[in-house]
């Protein structure tokens, strides 16, 4: 049966599905009603509120993606004999899905080049080995990579260690998601977060969606997106995909919508992939041909006025119309609308940013809600949706290559820490320095990097050329199997909320929630700050400044959090207070914002030609899939999109006949960087013609390594490639 709607009784059938794998329904709710953050979206809910809680205290707050890490947390250990019985090859020849269900890591694991299987060590044989490769390198020869998965305290203890070892070659998986947000914000209105919290977003009478399917990706949104909907206000969701969930759904939760079914989108605009930028310019030029700028705001709250006037008025309707895909009749349909609203919400993910011109995208965006004062209050704002539950925190915390000035000089000053001052390597440049022999070792708090880059071909051989790569995870995934360095240590680290001791996450709403911890399910994997911490008692016992066995404790980290990061003083206290706390300084009710002299900018750029436009090319966009979360693969079906398999390119019926090919027929699929063979060709007419979709992170070896320049964000969208029947 086709499914017609995101959501509803197949959501309740799908609870107790994953409560069966979880041991029971029962256990499966206790589990998710703790007072521990959600280890899915930067949405956020949990939190000493209690499980399925979300910041305006809205309970069960829950989705499909929540259930899917909790039962993966739930699932019993590998047993010792697993790492016999399967060699590395034929690890290398399962699934995403198939490694992610393999079970619970629970002992140290070690692989040396010329092995055929991976063995079980002790803790002690993988620090001695993790410290002994350290002390033979110099420092910038390592880098340092983090998950959003992890807590701040982590983030903050790993970064630190870094950096008394002497390198700033640390970075975070947003530099392969969201990066282009941050510099897109910083450079528009001096931060890189959101500007609102979630109550604007429910107060808004226009919420614009660009590029993303949060309906599949960060599910807790479309309760939002209902009640902006029932106040009788509009979503204009900009994708050249329709996605079901984003036309229809059906939230469990609400029983008139999980009866009746919710209309999401009231407008729904399919540009050409790569195409945003062109429609971005051509709404505002087009709000500006109705009148509908606020002068006064512009004058007094924003610089660069002049000069992008002059641009909107320079740009032609043929040039925005050619680069969009989009007419101009139905960009104006849109600015009127816009031109209407009272309150705006900007919102958009990765169908943005992981542009060649990310950055450009969001500070369009940007101006776009600077031409009519949608930000600096109440109900209007830009609201970046970003991924993994703590990416963004991590970063607050310090994880960039670059510390910021402030965190910098208060970690020298008040805890008498010695850091470097040599540039830091972003992950990309870390990618190709491991590759180029430059970096030895990698260490990597969670996440897949081998899975999560582009050219997946060259990934290989970086990651391969590392002396040691060492990975804290919980579950098996891609980068355990593929891209093994000459020695690879695989340490089992506890989930959220198993930690021995309270933890800390931040939402994208820039909102700090206390996880309290628990029980550990299984003997043998430890916390990740004691073992930040040991590896760092035995690295570097003399530091100045630094006492391990002191900074093994949450609340000492949180102590040095409180001191240096701007915004997170209440976190020294909260130990005591329990008091969860919106960062200050982020959100902007007032229109003063955090540039240098408090005005918004406006920015200007050249709008960049379609891709992908000879009669035998594709644009082709990599997407997850509705049962899946970043590169963790839950289900090999893509229940929305109708899809029951992985290894397909879905394309519209017209492209499948421009092509000469056939529904279901076997075709390679080829870019300048690799190619895939075996993959079925499929119509789908959900998609706008001339473009195409592709599950990540399977077809990242179709991916080149081209990034934006300002961010380093790759371009996993726009991939040109052909489509030659087998």
């Amino acid at each position: 049966m086709r499914v017609g709607s995101g959501g509803g009784f197949r959501a309740i059938l799908y609870t107790i599905k994953k409560g069966r794998e979880a041991g029971g329904v029962w256990k499966l709710y206790q589990a998710l009603r703790t007072r521990n953050s959600c280890k899915t979206c930067a949405v956020g809910m949990g939190g000493q509120k209690g499980g399925m809680v979300n910041e305006l205290g809205h309970a069960f707050e829950v989705c499909k993606k929540s259930m899917q890490a909790m039962a993966a947390d739930m699932q019993p250990g590998i047993d010792p004999n697993f790492w016999k019985q399967n060699s590395i090859e034929s690890l290398k020849r399962w699934s995403p899905r198939e490694l992610e269900t393999s079970g619970r890591l629970i002992h140290p694991l070690r692989y040396r080049a010329g092995a055929s299987h991976y063995e079980v060590i002790t803790w002690k044989e993988a620090f001695d080995s993790i410290a002994s490769h350290l002390r033979k390198i110099t420092p910038d020869e390592s880098f340092w990579y983090f998950s959003g998965r992890s807590s701040n305290e982590a983030g903050f203890l790993l970064q630190l260690l870094a950096r008394v070892y002497g390198t700033n070659n640390v970075n975070n998986c947003s530099y392969y998601c969201h990066q282009a947000s941050g510099v897109g914000l910083q450079t528009s209105v001096g931060s890189g977060t959101a500007t609102i919290v979630l109550e604007d977003l429910e107060k808004a009478d226009t919420v614009f969606l660009i590029g993303g399917n949060p309906a599949s990706n960060h599910p807790r949104l479309m309760t939002s997106l209902m009640r902006v909907r029932r106040a009788g206000g509009h979503v204009i969701v900009i994708n050249p995909v329709r996605e079901t969930g984003l036309i229809n759904f059906r939230i469990p939760s609400d029983p008139i919508s999980l009866l009746k079914g919710t209309k999401i989108a009231s407008h729904y605009v399919q540009p050409h992939i790569g195409g945003d930028l062109a429609l971005l310019w051509g709404l505002a030029k087009a709000t500006k041909q109705l009148g509908a700028f606020d002068e006064p705001f512009l004058g007094q709250h924003t610089t660069g006025l002049d000069q992008w006037q002059q641009s909107l008025d320079d740009l032609s309707w043929h040039e925005i119309e050619t680069k969009s895909g989009v007419a101009r009749s139905e960009i104006e349909s849109i600015a009127k609308l816009y031109s209407q609203s009272k309150r705006t919400v900007f919102s958009w993910t990765m169908g943005i940013t992981h542009h060649a011109h990310g950055v450009d995208n969001v500070q369009a965006i940007a101006n776009l809600a600077f031409a009519r004062g949608m930000v600096g209050r109440e109900g209007c704002g830009l609201m970046p949706i970003r991924g993994h539950s703590n990416v963004q925190g991590i970063g607050s915390v310090g994880v960039t290559p670059k510390l910021k000035d402030q965190i910098f000089t208060a970690l020298r000053e008040q805890f008498g820490v010695n850091l470097p001052e040599t540039p830091g390597k972003d992950t990309l440049e870390c990618m190709e320095a491991a590759e180029r022999g430059e970096i030895k070792v990698g260490f990597c708090l969670g996440g897949n990097l081998f899975g999560s880059n582009p050219d997946s071909t060259f990934a290989d051989k970086a990651m391969s050329n590392l002396d040691l790569n060492v990975m804290m995870s919980t579950t098996l995934n891609t980068g355990h199997a593929h891209g093994l360095a000459r020695e690879t240590i695989v340490l089992p680290v506890l989930a959220r909320d198993e930690e021995p001791s309270p933890t800390t996450q931040e939402s994208m709403f820039n909102f700090v929630r206390l996880s309290d911890g628990g029980p550990a399910r299984l003997p043998g994997p430890r916390s990740e700050i004691s073992v930040i911490a040991a590896i760092g008692k035995r690295l570097l016992p003399d530091t100045p400044g630094i006492d391990w066995d002191d900074l093994a404790q949450p609340s000492t980290i949180r102590k040095w959090i409180g001191a240096v990061v701007p915004g997170y003083g209440k976190i020294s206290q909260i130990d005591e207070t329990k008091e969860e706390f919106q960062i200050e300084g982020r959100t902007f009710h007032e229109p003063t914002f955090g540039t240098p002299d408090g005005r918004g900018v406006l920015h200007c750029h050249s709008l960049p030609d379609l891709k992908g436009t000879e009669s035998n090319q594709l644009r082709l966009m990599t997407v997850r899939s509705e049962g899946q979360f970043n590169t963790v693969v839950y289900e090999e079906e893509d229940l929305y999109r109708n899809q029951e398999r992985r290894d397909i390119i879905l394309m519209h019926p017209d492209d499948l006949k421009r092509l000469g090919l056939s529904h279901d027929q076997k075709v390679t699929v080829r870019s300048d960087t690799g190619e895939l063979n075996q993959i079925l060709a499929r119509g789908y007419d959900s998609i706008r013609s001339g473009n195409a979709l592709m599950y990540y992170p399977e077809s990242n070896v179709l991916v080149s390594r081209h990034a934006d320049p300002q961010s380093k964000t790759p371009a996993f969208k726009g991939v040109v490639v052909e489509v030659i029947a087998e």
